[in-house]
């Protein structure tokens, strides 16, 4: 199944979409709009031009796993369902920004690129957490 993660952000979300057989995640694109709507619209677009059958939207629980301001706003995000048609699942996303500042670190991404690319990465680590789990689980 062909699955796409969204990375949620105030300025840049971060896009990642998986192959056919759920093994590999990679980054597709950071998307620089701040309004919900086109937003929602793009990331439709994106989901139906990759043929996602599952769309996963990383979810900001705090450290001692309560949901704040900035939960409740990817939690309206994922109702994109609506608009896509595409089923959503929310994926606890803590600590995937510094893991992404991590994996950046070691490829030496500094400046302007690493803004451009962190929350891409950060997208493909909510996906390969969630494919993992899928794994685990036998739900591939």
């Amino acid at each position: 199944m062909i699955i796409l993660s969204v990375d949620y952000g105030d300025t840049r979300t971060g896009i990642a979409v998986c192959d056919k057989t759920e093994f590999l995640a990679s980054p597709v694109t950071v998307i620089t709009e701040k309004e919900s709507e086109p937003l929602i619209e793009k990331i439709t677009e994106i989901a139906k031009e990759k043929k996602a059958e599952l769309i996963v939207v990383g979810l900001p629980v705090n450290m001692d796993g309560t949901h704040g301001e900035r939960a409740q706003r990817c939690e309206d995000l994922a109702a994109l369902t609506e608009f896509s048609g595409i089923e959503t699942v929310m994926r606890d996303e803590r600590l995937t920004t510094v893991s992404a500042h991590n994996a950046l670190n070691v490829t030496n991404t500094r400046g302007k690129k690493r803004k451009a690319v962190v929350d891409a990465v950060s997208a493909v680590m909510i996906l390969q957490d969630y494919l993992d789990y899928r794994r685990i689980n036998h739900l591939s």
